[in-house]
């Protein structure tokens, strides 16, 4: 292999670094633990529209199952409260058939950026260079930290731009408005969402800082 194609393919291991990074730490936000955690920080907000923390952990819980399982909109659109009203309105429906096409999309993205690594890394330890293999992750830690650095700014200085422009990115614009009365807005008021962008960023800059460490010990 040559010196060129090496330093090239290192360099495209340390720029997919940040992106398997966030999306590993996006995947574990995915589950009833986050919720778990969310919901129970201090100062969370209460749903002035009458759901306390043991609802909104449940109906919660069912919308993330949406997200990963393999059922049609009918897994939501089926759901009713007590009174019989329905749980989400056509619009909210829309809005998360959307959602579940972009998880499913940035699984499968992760699923082969992971494959990726675990594949190059065992060939790079079979051929002896791993110490290059190395190099790159520790590189792409270091990009992480600097990259995630200027988002998470961005994010507490200016976090109601940054959400809009975000899901202007990913979704169709005028489909993701909400009332304050709808449930996808009392299930996950805009403090979830900061608290989400937080906990992805923060954690996938801390784990860049340990690759980063690692790449650097002799």
């Amino acid at each position: 292999m040559s010196k060129i194609f090496k330093d090239l393919f290192g360099w495209i291991i340390s720029l997919l670094t940040p992106v398997l990074l966030v999306l590993t730490v996006v995947r574990l936000l995915l589950t009833p633990l986050f919720l778990q955690v969310e919901y129970n920080l201090p100062a969370f907000p209460p749903d002035p529209y009458g759901f306390n923390k043991p609802e909104r952990l449940y109906w919660s819980r069912i919308a993330l199952d949406y997200l990963l399982n393999d059922q049609g909109i009918e897994f939501l659109g089926n759901l009713k409260f007590e009174n019989g009203d329905p749980v989400y309105n056509q619009r909210e429906l829309k809005h998360m058939v959307d959602v579940k096409n972009v998880v499913q999309k940035m699984l499968l993205v992760w699923y082969v950026i992971a494959a990726f690594f675990i594949l190059t890394g065992i060939f790079e330890w079979r051929s002896g260079a791993w110490k290059e293999f190395k190099k790159a992750l520790s590189r792409g830690g270091l990009l992480t930290i600097f990259v995630l650095v200027f988002v998470l700014l961005f994010v507490l200085v200016g976090f109601g731009v940054f959400f809009v422009a975000f899901h202007n990115a990913f979704f169709e614009p005028g489909t993701w408005t909400f009332l304050w009365s709808d449930t996808l807005i009392r299930l996950f008021p805009e403090r979830f969402w900061r608290d989400a962008f937080l906990f992805v960023g923060g954690f996938a800059m801390f784990i860049g800082w340990g690759l980063w460490q690692w790449g650097r010990e002799r």
